[in-house]
């Protein structure tokens, strides 16, 4: 185990917007999680995202699904990568997506707004 692992851990998977993408179109899909805050998301989403604010993860674990793969998502990375860590904690086969909605939006994929 290297210095960096046993300070912080093993690395979370993770994966670019053009792939997570493609992974949603997979079946059976992966819960994809927005961990931003409610505004945020207001703002623009993925379509099919599920909101759970980071502050809310761990209270609300209970609308997850365990049996699929959970892709994460915030605005620039951060938050989800925390979020991943939490949920790998509990169990769950997770997966950060790189960049969040910013790097979403760079790759010129769809997003939906309230």
């Amino acid at each position: 185990m290297s210095l960096f692992d046993s300070l912080f851990g093993k690395p979370v998977p993770s994966v670019d917007p053009m792939k997570a993408s493609q992974m949603m179109a997979e079946k059976p899909a992966p819960v994809l999680i927005d961990v931003r805050e409610p505004v945020e998301y207001a703002q623009g989403h993925v379509a099919g995202s599920r909101l759970i604010p980071l502050g809310q993860l761990n209270s609300r674990l209970s609308e997850i699904p365990a049996d699929r793969k959970v892709l994460v998502i915030c605005a620039s990375g951060s938050r989800s990568s925390m979020a991943a860590r939490q949920l790998e904690k509990a169990g769950y086969e997770v997966i950060n997506v790189t960049g969040g909605m910013m790097n979403w939006v760079r790759h010129g994929l769809p997003v939906k707004s309230k």
